[in-house]
């Protein structure tokens, strides 16, 4: 499934950004990974798609949401947990959250919080790693029950 969307400033170069699903009908398919760059989308997500001349399926429309939420999470390289991906999944496993990363060379990882985890410990983690330094992140796609925690 492709999303296509406006690069955003100082971030990376890329337009579009394609993830796993499972196709569920002739046009509508579920989101099975966190997105690294398209805003507004999560895991498990239902989403109409439309499939151009080349066969790709193109996301037009969310059908169904989740209740999942999506969270980047980006490690300063100059603090105290240097480029690594893996020292941002081990502050955060405590809360049996799954994730990826982008690259080595720009570690960028992104997380699905799902609907049942406990959204106020986890936020409050995010802000204290930003504010010790840790990391910076971002809540691209979130929730009612996420912005009430």
């Amino acid at each position: 499934m492709w999303y296509r969307f406006v690069p955003r400033e100082g971030w990376l170069p890329h337009d579009t950004e394609g993830l796993w699903a499972t196709r569920l009908s002739g046009d509508t398919a579920r989101v099975e990974n966190a997105p690294f760059l398209q805003d507004g989308v999560a895991q498990g997500e239902i989403v109409r798609f439309t499939t151009d001349a080349d066969g790709l399926h193109w996301a037009k429309e969310r059908v169904e949401a989740s209740d999942n939420c999506t969270i980047r999470v980006l490690p300063v390289p100059a603090g105290p947990l240097g480029r690594s991906a893996q020292a941002v999944y081990e502050r955060l496993s405590l809360f049996g959250l799954e994730g990826e990363a982008f690259s080595e060379e720009f570690p960028l990882v992104a997380f699905t919080v799902p609907a049942e985890a406990d959204l106020a410990q986890i936020k409050a983690l995010l802000v204290c790693g930003q504010e010790k330094g840790w990391w910076h992140f971002e809540a691209s796609c979130v929730t009612d029950a996420w912005r009430n925690a």
